[in-house]
């Protein structure tokens, strides 16, 4: 991953969603809402297995992801990224930190972690090329 301020490590480590922006088969571009984690220097996401996303990727592997800004579009994180696509990465659930981050919100929508794990089992892994940030 590119060096990382303080504050945007925190951020990344903190905050719960970002969009990730794809491109489909036509070139429109694709956002999704994801959760994410930060770890090893990528930033790994959970997907379910019939995800248009995953389509997109195996097809236009960079990606923008973005974090959210200040109502005046300050304190901005954007990302540009190469993506790739694993189907049998250890299941979301096995990722002590990414559970550590999700298992309250995992909870909150009424599924268990291994649930959970279930429904989105194919794990995209964001390499970073470039970030902006203010």
């Amino acid at each position: 991953m590119v060096d990382l301020s303080p504050e945007i490590a925190v951020r990344l480590d903190e905050e719960l969603v970002g969009w990730l922006t794809t491109v489909t088969q036509t070139g429109q571009p694709q956002s999704s809402i994801v959760w994410f984690l930060r770890k090893d220097g990528e930033l790994l996401i959970y997907s379910q297995k019939g995800a248009r996303k995953l389509s997109n990727l195996r097809a236009h592997p960079k990606v923008a992801f973005n974090l959210r800004s200040d109502e005046h579009g300050d304190e901005y994180v954007t990302i540009e990224a190469t993506a790739t696509v694993e189907d049998s990465a250890p299941p979301a659930h096995e990722v002590p930190a990414y559970l550590a981050k999700y298992e309250g919100e995992i909870g909150r929508l009424g599924w268990t972690p291994p649930e959970f794990a279930g429904e989105y089992p194919v794990l995209i892994r964001l390499k970073v090329d470039r970030l902006r940030s203010e």
